[in-house]
Formats: structure tokens, C-alpha cells, sequence
């Protein structure tokens, strides 16, 4: 018997074919897939992250009150936009797989929506009207398609666990990589040319843009889904109604009945929207609470050795965290680092905005937290795996689309707060760069940036730590997986 033609498409074409052939993940596709297209995609989103709101407030002049509200607002587009997105994923079947094709749209989409905020052709209200439809271009639209897209590359890459940790833990380790590139190379440019030049910031986010869509476009070329591969080849020769997508209503009914499903998005609920506050304050962290004497009041510096001090440690564990999840489990390893985490953001809360301690403090902060970074992702396979075990279905699509949700929610909504409390506080922008060296904040405001700074993310650690006490997935995911296999092969 002939085989059954293919019908030709972009996606069956020579350009649109991986470069990643073997059966296992090596190092090319760990390299270039997970870690330097990644890297590239989310730079922008690393800078924002740490300078938006400061571009925002100082630069254009916009009110607190009204940023607060725009990233409330932006939210709903934001979560409705990573639930459509992860269904369109769900039910996109092509030789290329179902999310290698938004990987691939995103180098178009991320890169230009990264400009439009700033590109700022009017003032006033019509000012405020740009800025809404530009922040949402990129958290709304083009964010959701890459991030989606690209969170659920890691469950359906490989069945093998230890692999798939490590393919998290590159994915995780170029996201940390551009928070680190946001908040340690990112302040010197803006105290030190960006603030006086800020006519300068739209050629330097023009290149970011650039880079951005050459490195997606690497990312498509070295990556491979093994996992859609292998359901494509199982579902060969039966009817449409045997192998189309599940509904979004039986995915629901899947993830929601399953107690570890809840517990590993509440823990990253916990984690990621912690962050994002922190985050988001870092920069006015550095400039009104740390002194910054020893380095002559510049809080670029400060915000730089605080982001090396934290970076140091999770580079580190970077080499220790994978090997650790596969002899003890990722249950036990990211327990530890969340006790670390809390004792290290203990000693920087009670630093007093001493740099030293606060430095020594936020180091121990970030190794405690580098488990969970690294490993969520692997952690969220193994729950997708355990839910096709017990229901028949796989879930990527929607459990990414509500991780990719959460993720990118994080940061306006988080924003929208730390923006709430600035204006109760009486936060006053200065009226120009060399203004701000003579400037001081309220005692009130003072606290409130350190709390959002220090304190929130530490709580929200000691609460994972205590969810991971009766995380248990992967004690039985082995058997499961084998089951999973044989069913397939009937």
C-alpha cells in the first residue's frame, strides 16, 4: 500500500523543516532552541520589566494613577489573549507541529509590538490613548503568542523527564538571563544616557527588535516536538472525531479535578506574581531606599550590584539544580531553595538599606529561588503527563496558555499595585535627572517601596515552600508514563 500524500504547504516546505533530527534532545537544540532563542524573545520583556515604569512616570510624564488603571484594564486582554492563544495551539496541526508555528509568527509580531511604546507621535490625551493600544500590542498580542507558544515546547519536546528539566532549566535560565540584562546593564545606560538622551531610547529598543526576531527565527530552526510527533503518528489512519483536539470544556474538566494541577499554578501564582512586584520596584528600590553613598549616589550602580548579587548565586545553581532534581526529586530541591529564599529575604528586610547586608540578603533570596525558576516548567510537564495518565487527553495547550497567563498578567497587574501605592503614598517624579540627586521620598513611601521590594516576595515564598510538602506527582509518573506509551501503541 502507497503512503498517503502529503498535501503540500509552507509547513512541509525545506525552510520550515527542523534542523533537529535525533530522537533525543542534544546540545545544538538545548543551546539554540531553549536557550538562546528564548533569550533574544524576552529581552524586551526583561527591560520593561525593570525600566518600563520608570520610562513611564519620568520620561513621558505620565500620571501613576492612570498607568495603574491602563495595567488593570490590560489584564483581561492579557488572559483572554493567553487562553486563545493556547487553544489556537491545541488545534494547529502541521508537519512542523502546533507550537513551532507561533514560535515562528512571533518574530514579526514581538519584535514590532517592542517598538510602539516608544514611538510617541502626540501628546496629551491623545498620548495616553497611544500608550494603551501600544502596551497592549505587546502584552496582549504579541506577547501571549510567543510566550504560549514557547512554554509549551518543553512538555511536548520529549517523554523523557530528565531531559525535559533540563530544556526548563536553559528555557528559565535565558529568561533569568534577561532580567539580569533589565536590571544590571539596562539601569547604567538609563542613569547614565538614556536619562539625559532620552531621545536615545528608540534606536537602542530598535536594535533589541532586531536581535529579537533573528533569534526566534533560530529558535524555530532548533526545536523539534517528539511529543505532537508522536500523537500525530498514533492518530494516522483514524477518523477526525478520534483525533481532534479536546474541547476546551473537557481540558477544564481534566486539570481541574486534578489536586496537583492546583497546587503547582498556586504555586506559581505565588512565585511569579511575587516577583513581579519586586521587579517592578527594584528600580525605585535602588534610587529612594539603599544608599547609595559608597557609589556617589548613583542608583544604577546599586540596582547593578544588587541584580550581580543575585545572579551570582543563581548562575551557579544553574549547574547543580538539574543534577539535584534527578537524584532527590524536584519536590524536595525546590523546598530547600524556598527555606533559603525566606532566610535570605529576612536578612535583607532587616538591612535597614545597608548595601551590604541587603546585598548579602538578596544573593540568598535568589540561589533559594533559582529550584523553582529552573525547574517549573518540568514541573508543569509532569502534571500534564500525570493528567493524560487519568483522563486520556493532553492539556499543553490550555495549562500553558493559563502559565503563560499568569506569567504575563504578573507584571501589569503587580505594576498596577506597586503604581496604586505610589500615588497613595505621595511618590513625586523627579522634575529632571539631576534634580533626582538632591531629591527624597516620605518615610512612608520609603516603606512601602521596600515592603513591595523585600517583604511580599518573601512571604509568598514561605507559602511554596509549604505547598511543595505534599506536591507528590512524580513519585508514580514513571509507571504512568509506560502506560501511557502502551495505550498508544494499541
Amino acid at each position: 500500500m502507497s503512503a498517503p500524500k502529503t498535501e503540500k504547504s509552507i509547513w512541509t516546505s525545506p525552510i520550515a523543516r527542523s534542523r533537529i533530527q535525533s530522537a533525543d534532545v542534544k546540545m545544538p537544540e538545548m543551546l539554540i532552541g531553549y536557550l538562546i532563542g528564548p533569550f533574544g524573545a524576552l529581552l524586551s520583556s526583561g527591560i520593561f520589566t525593570s525600566v518600563l515604569n520608570k520610562y513611564l512616570t519620568d520620561v513621558l510624564v505620565l500620571d501613576p494613577a492612570f498607568l495603574s488603571g491602563l495595567q488593570l484594564v490590560s489584564t483581561i486582554f492579557i488572559v483572554a489573549a493567553n487562553l486563545i492563544v493556547g487553544q489556537l495551539i491545541e488545534r494547529t496541526h502541521t508537519m512542523a507541529g502546533k507550537a513551532r508555528p507561533w514560535v515562528l509568527l512571533s518574530a514579526l509580531t514581538l519584535s514590532v509590538a517592542s517598538l510602539l511604546m516608544f514611538v510617541v507621535p502626540f501628546e496629551g490625551v491623545a498620548k495616553m490613548v497611544w500608550i494603551a493600544i501600544a502596551y497592549n500590542a505587546y502584552y496582549a498580542v504579541a506577547f501571549p503568542i510567543y510566550n504560549t507558544a514557547n512554554s509549551t515546547l518543553v512538555p511536548v519536546s520529549t517523554r523523557n523527564s530528565q531531559q525535559r528539566s533540563t530544556l526548563a532549566s536553559f528555557t528559565n535560565i535565558a529568561g533569568l538571563g534577561v532580567m539580569g540584562v533589565g536590571s544590571m546593564i539596562f539601569p547604567i545606560l538609563l542613569s547614565n544616557v538614556l536619562d539625559p538622551h532620552p531621545n536615545l531610547w528608540f534606536p537602542v529598543m530598535l536594535g533589541v527588535a532586531i536581535f529579537t526576531a533573528l533569534t526566534i527565527i533560530l529558535q524555530f530552526q532548533f526545536t523539534r516536538e517528539r511529543v505532537t510527533e508522536e500523537s500525530m503518528q498514533a492518530g494516522a489512519g483514524k477518523s477526525q472525531e478520534k483525533t481532534a483536539a479536546p474541547s476546551i470544556g473537557d481540558q477544564l474538566k481534566a486539570v481541574t479535578a486534578e489536586k496537583w494541577w492546583w497546587i503547582v499554578i498556586i504555586f506559581y501564582l505565588c512565585f511569579q506574581w511575587s516577583g513581579a512586584l519586586k521587579n517592578g520596584s527594584m528600580i525605585y528600590f535602588c534610587q529612594w531606599v539603599v544608599d547609595s553613598t559608597p557609589f556617589n549616589g548613583d542608583y544604577g550602580m546599586v540596582q547593578t550590584v544588587l541584580a550581580v548579587m543575585g545572579a551570582i548565586p543563581m548562575a551557579i545553581a544553574a549547574v547543580f539544580v538539574v543534577p539535584l532534581a534527578n537524584k532527590f526529586g524536584k519536590r524536595q530541591v525546590v523546598f530547600v531553595g524556598m527555606v533559603v529564599g525566606v532566610i535570605g529575604g529576612v536578612i535583607a528586610g532587616m538591612a535597614g538599606g545597608g548595601i551590604v547586608l541587603t546585598a548579602v540578603g538578596v544573593a540568598l533570596k535568589c540561589l533559594g529561588s533559582s529550584p523553582a525558576a529552573y525547574l517549573i516548567l518540568a514541573m508543569l510537564a509532569d502534571v500534564i503527563d500525570h493528567i493524560e495518565y487519568t483522563s486520556n487527553i493532553r492539556t499543553d495547550g490550555l495549562t500553558m496558555s493559563i502559565y503563560s497567563s499568569a506569567m504575563v498578567a504578573g507584571t501589569p497587574i503587580m505594576n498596577a499595585v506597586f503604581m496604586a501605592i505610589l500615588a497613595a503614598v505621595g511618590y513625586q517624579a523627579p522634575v529632571d535627572p539631576a534634580a533626582a540627586a538632591t531629591m527624597s521620598q516620605s518615610v512612608n513611601t520609603e516603606v512601602a517601596i521596600g515592603i513591595s521590594y523585600i517583604w511580599v516576595e518573601t512571604v509568598a515564598y514561605a507559602i511554596c515552600a509549604l505547598l511543595m510538602l505534599v506536591w507528590t506527582v512524580e513519585k508514580n509518573l514513571p509507571e504512568e508514563q509506560k502506560a501511557i506509551a502502551a495505550r498508544k501503541s494499541k
